[in-house]
């Protein structure tokens, strides 16, 4: 089986109503990320040797799309959280690769709703061209939840 370097991979074998994993969708991702679908505060830190960095909210969002569950989130220095998905117990992050060897606690976090990320109309319309990119590129596949903001 192929490694990945996202928290959570190994046990990241959960389906969703077309058959894919969390490991089917960061490798289809990973051709999308790019500077434009990253948080404005670290878009000129945006590498493609670190596609993840700052694409947590908006990533984890898209995964409640497909798989529902929770998006919970990890509180960071300044301020901010870092997202990740909780779906019946099975715990993955798409996008902690962005953290190096920095080591996580994904315990005790809150709940984030995208009511209140989306509020930022920047993360909104990113969150949704990062969606459009996913389904143009898999036609294939739908979300089973429809949950848009806007």
């Amino acid at each position: 089986m192929k490694k990945y370097r996202f928290y959570g991979w190994e046990t990241a074998n959960i389906k969703d109503a077309n058959g894919l994993t969390p490991r089917d969708y960061y490798d289809i991702l990973s051709d999308i990320w790019c500077a434009g679908t990253c948080a404005p505060r670290m878009r000129d830190e945006w590498s493609a040797n670190n596609p993840t960095l700052g694409q947590c909210s908006i990533t984890a969002f898209l995964m409640q799309d497909f798989f529902g569950g929770k998006v919970c989130g990890i509180l960071r220095p300044g301020g901010n959280y870092h997202c990740f998905n909780v779906v019946d117990g099975c715990v993955f992050d798409l996008t902690s690769e962005q953290f190096g060897d920095e080591v996580l606690d994904y315990s005790n976090c809150p709940e984030q709703f995208r009511e209140i990320h989306f509020a930022k109309e920047e993360k909104r319309l990113r969150y949704e061209y990062l969606r459009t990119q996913l389904l143009n590129k898999c036609p294939f596949i739908r979300p089973c939840t429809v949950e848009t903001v806007g």
